[in-house]
């Protein structure tokens, strides 16, 4: 039996809401404890939101073309880590370090961004189960 029409567009709306709320916990959590002259905590969520993308891409159905993806993948990996991760924060955040001369700062944001995402892209492949997604 097909699904509903309403449900695809509810599971990305239920699960951006619930990424964008714990991106605010923990972003501000990471902020109190680190600090806040440098964004770590877009950072963090940034790299903890690419590890969990990772291991659901490892770990559920790949969307097939004439069935289209299913409700937990629009869920978990649309909704929940499209709503949590933060690339216009990072984009925004590395700026702002520019405009201030902050060049040492905007450098290591960007590299270490793409470090830590690629890397724990990589390890979430890896808890899931391995191999790259379909």
């Amino acid at each position: 039996m097909a699904e509903p029409a309403w449900l695809a567009p509810a599971a990305v709306a239920l699960g951006s809401g619930l990424g964008g709320a714990a991106r605010f916990w923990v972003s501000a959590a990471v902020n109190r404890w680190l600090g806040e002259g440098f964004p770590w905590g877009t950072l963090a969520v940034n790299a903890t939101g690419a590890l969990l993308a990772g291991a659901l891409a490892a770990g559920l159905p790949a969307p097939r073309a004439a069935e289209g993806p299913s409700a937990a993948y629009l869920l978990l990996l649309v909704g929940l880590c499209g709503g949590y991760t933060t690339v216009s924060s990072f984009a925004l955040q590395t700026f702002t370090l520019a405009y201030e001369r902050r060049w040492p700062s905007a450098a290591g944001n960007v590299l270490a961004s793409l470090a830590l995402t690629l890397a724990a892209a990589w390890a979430g492949l890896q808890l899931g189960g391995g191999g790259a997604p379909e």
